[in-house]
């Protein structure tokens, strides 16, 4: 039977912890954007001692690399926490569906910047490019977007991908646009996704990431979207316009084609999602328990009524099918394993299952439910981008099914 160890239990109690007593009653300020979700962030790793280990491990990763090269694929280095923690990936699943008990936006926010542009960077950058990078953003002392999405190119991200980097001398001259790119408004560091122009066809163009920094000059951001949920997780829209970028500024080697790095990094971005569903469920369920014991109606608990209990039944199910999912998921992240199929497969089903627990649970409170003063009313506006982010419902199970076939 799958269940938490120690540290696991341990972690997640602190966790939810610090969520109820810091997180919950600042959701209002930040849905509103009045205060700024990346200095919470920062608390909550200093609350915990994280910045510090973060700092530390990073060095002794990049004094290694220089000393003794790239760790060899398949090794681990037991100084560097982001490999660290892969290990035991059910801890930062842990970590994911605590924070989306109460704020989802906050947690992908936080996903996207340590996890995305971060990762991308550890994995792809040499010890300089980590040095000045990686390091600022696994310690959040800097903010860190990834930036793939364009306006033509959303499910097809590639092959309407039209954000171009032409060589010139020892630059690149970079032009494009990015949209729907979670953390662009507070960015500072951007790992961007374009074409290398060398004249070839637009099909046989290599894809390749660069690193951007805030301020450079023909780069420039656009005003922070209005969503209908995660609104505590800013979104925006980037513009290149014959921005010079170094070639120091290239992750990896123009020789490599990074659509296959890319399409692992949606990979690992889908192996988190059903962890954040997994939050928004968990806490769903719960206040429907709670509130199916205690409000009354023709003079007993709804929970009395057998309509309520067939749906608790049924959120319950989900509950525990997309919490299986997690766990193997985690089993797989710390194993090693890449189960593609079972991946997309996943994502697909937990945000479904999110979005069909969130409106049950708004039809248990009835009127309430409705109604911001109650936590489920955010939960499922928050639980629709999980079909939309990451790929849509439809795209994953159509490569889940392309992966079942090539099997």
């Amino acid at each position: 039977m799958f269940e938490l160890t120690e540290p696991q239990k341990m972690i997640q109690q602190v966790l939810r912890q610090w969520c109820e007593t810091e997180l919950q009653p600042k959701v209002d300020l930040l849905e509103k954007a009045e205060i700024n979700p990346f200095d919470l962030m920062r608390q909550m790793l200093d609350a915990f001692g994280m910045r510090d280990a973060m700092r530390e491990g990073m060095k002794k990763k990049v004094k290694k690399m220089r000393e003794k090269g790239p760790t060899p694929p398949g090794e681990v280095d037991e100084d560097d926490p982001m490999a660290a923690a892969q290990k035991d990936m059910m801890i930062p699943f842990t970590m994911i569906k605590e924070l989306c008990r109460v704020a989802p936006g906050f947690a992908m926010s936080f996903g996207v910047s340590t996890g995305l542009a971060g990762g991308t960077i550890l994995a792809k950058g040499n010890a300089d490019q980590i040095e000045k990078w990686g390091i600022p953003i696994t310690a959040l002392d800097k903010v860190g977007c990834w930036c793939l999405t364009e306006p033509e190119a959303g499910s097809d991200a590639f092959g309407s991908m039209k954000s171009t980097a032409k060589p010139k001398g020892d630059d690149y001259i970079l032009n494009g646009q990015k949209t729907f790119i979670t953390n662009a408004p507070y960015g500072e560091i951007f790992v961007v996704y374009a074409k290398v122009d060398r004249g070839q066809p637009k099909d046989k163009q290599p894809v390749h990431c660069f690193v951007l920094e805030k301020g450079m000059k023909g780069f420039t951001t656009g005003k922070p979207l209005e969503k209908m949920g995660m609104k505590d997780s800013p979104t925006g829209e980037l513009f290149f316009d014959d921005v010079v970028v170094p070639k120091f500024n290239l992750l990896g080697v123009e020789k490599d084609n990074l659509r296959d790095q890319a399409k692992e990094s949606l990979g690992n971005e889908r192996s988190g999602v059903p962890a954040m569903c997994l939050g928004i469920i968990e806490r769903c369920f719960e206040e429907s328990v709670k509130y199916a014991r205690e409000r009354k109606q023709f003079g007993k608990p709804i929970g009395e009524f057998q309509a309520i209990q067939l749906k608790l039944s049924n959120m319950y199910i989900k509950y525990k099918n997309v919490e299986n999912m997690v766990y193997r998921l985690a089993w797989m992240g710390s194993s090693g394993k890449r189960d593609m199929a079972f991946i997309c497969a996943s994502k697909a089903y937990a945000a479904q299952a999110a979005i069909e627990v969130a409106l049950d649970a708004i039809q248990i409170f009835g009127g309430y439910g409705y109604m911001k003063e109650y936590h489920v009313e955010k939960l499922l506006r928050d639980a629709k981008l999980l079909e939309l982010g990451a790929g849509t419902t439809d795209i994953n199970l159509l490569t889940a099914a392309k992966f079942l076939l090539k099997e």
